[in-house]
């Protein structure tokens, strides 16, 4: 699918979808509940359609209606799957999903993705579930997809690389579940406010853990987790595409349904359009974006990485050079983002420069034209949003992936006054 975009300009108000990464949590809790949970305000995309079919496929029984999923757990004992389970484009679904399979008493679980999931690692958390008296393998040897996990999870003590904040979530999701205690240690624990975002989960639950920092987790097993009704938080990782539709020359918008309380990570983006010259401030229970003359900064993005495809598009309509910074797992999402960043800027009529674990931008402006999404649901918004400022708009492909996290992106922004249109390509 191609996504056209003519220069526009953001005005008006907006709501904001449910979280991708609190629907996925909700859906692994309530799955290893007893008895029925609700879901209420959850992201319904494809990436929390895998979810669903993730745990569908070990035993949960999740009846979806319009902003209102019903779950029926099976109590911290998932079933051996009767066929594969696939993951498709979700990193977050396999990874939680993998954890949860070792738990299983009998048989084990056979997890496949598409073709970008199947390059991302998964190596370090099969490592540690074996470590915890699982059965864990990749079955090609190379710690990717496709897997095999069977239990039981036994407990006991293991460290996990921290190249995603992933592998830590899953163990502290399924954790409470195994038949005894277990330590977790972080190596090198990268994007934090996702871990936080577990735990805020855990607490909300009632499931009990002890923490020093991000260095050691303890989770005593054996525990059990009843029926829950909660509302999934708004998603700032999908609201930042607004913000910097805001942010930019001639936008204003104001976002509704935003808790700054809420542990994720990517709320920072409204302090970061700020330090670059938007103007940003509460108004009314709301957030409003206004654009401004942008100014380069440098930002640490360890903890945030989802922002760097549309950090570095602000960067680019900026005065002077961006730098983002110390985010190396940029390279290991849907795609080497910081390669494809780096792609679209220069595509489009800018300067940017690759860092091992970062990207430069040289601001100015970009002129428009096409550019490839990669397939990257963030990436294709990212080109998008530039198109609201470039002279000779944007045209960028694979536009499909927007179902993954954003589906009614588009009709946002065209409420929103943004001139954009899909088409089949060909």
């Amino acid at each position: 699918m191609i996504l056209r975009v003519r220069p526009s300009s953001a005005k008006g108000r907006s709501g904001v979808p449910g979280s991708k990464s609190h629907s996925i949590r909700a859906v692994a809790f309530a799955s290893l509940a007893s008895g029925k949970s609700r879901i209420r305000n959850p992201l319904e995309s494809e990436d929390s359609a895998s979810a669903v079919s993730v745990y569908r496929a070990l035993g949960a029984e999740i009846a979806l209606g319009p902003g209102d999923w019903r779950v029926q757990g099976f109590g911290g004992a998932p079933e051996a799957p009767r066929c594969l389970v696939d993951v498709g484009n979700s990193g977050t679904s396999c990874r939680l999903g993998l954890g949860t399979a070792a738990l299983l008493a009998e048989g084990q679980a056979r997890f496949d993705g598409d073709a970008q999931t199947r390059k991302r690692p998964m190596g370090p958390l099969l490592q540690a579930l074996s470590n915890l008296g699982a059965r864990a393998r990749s079955e090609n040897g190379d710690g990717r997809l496709p897997a095999v996990v069977g239990g039981r999870w036994k407990g006991g003590r293991t460290q996990v690389e921290g190249t995603t904040s992933q592998f830590t979530s899953s163990l502290l999701v399924n954790a409470p579940f195994g038949e005894g205690d277990t330590e977790i240690e972080p190596i090198r624990l990268n994007e934090r406010p996702y871990v936080d975002m577990t735990c805020w989960w855990l607490d909300k639950l009632g499931l009990r853990y002890e923490r020093e920092g991000y260095e050691r987790f303890r989770v005593p097993g054996g525990q059990s987790l009843g029926g829950f009704d909660r509302e999934v938080p708004a998603d700032f990782s999908s609201a930042a595409f607004l913000v910097a539709a805001g942010a930019l020359p001639g936008g204003d918008v104001v976002l509704e349904g935003l808790d700054m309380d809420d542990p994720q990570g990517d709320k920072a983006v409204l302090d970061m359009a700020r330090e670059m010259g938007a103007e940003v401030r509460a108004e009314g229970g709301a957030i409003r974006v206004r654009g401004r003359a942008l100014r380069g900064g440098e930002f640490d993005l360890n903890a945030t990485p989802d922002l760097l495809p549309v950090m570095a598009v602000l960067g680019a309509f900026a005065e002077g050079e961006t730098r983002l910074l110390n985010v190396p797992q940029a390279r290991i999402k849907e795609t080497d983002r910081i390669a494809a960043m780096r792609e679209v800027v220069e595509s489009l009529g800018g300067g940017a420069e690759e860092l091992p674990d970062g990207l430069i931008v040289r601001g100015g402006g970009l002129k428009g034209g096409r550019a490839r999404g990669f397939g990257d649901h963030r990436v294709v918004m990212a080109a998008a949003v530039a198109g609201l400022a470039a002279p000779n708009g944007v045209e960028v492909d694979t536009a499909e992936a927007m179902r993954i996290t954003f589906p009614d992106f588009c009709e946002r922004m065209r409420a929103l006054g943004a001139i954009m249109e899909t088409s089949e390509e060909g």
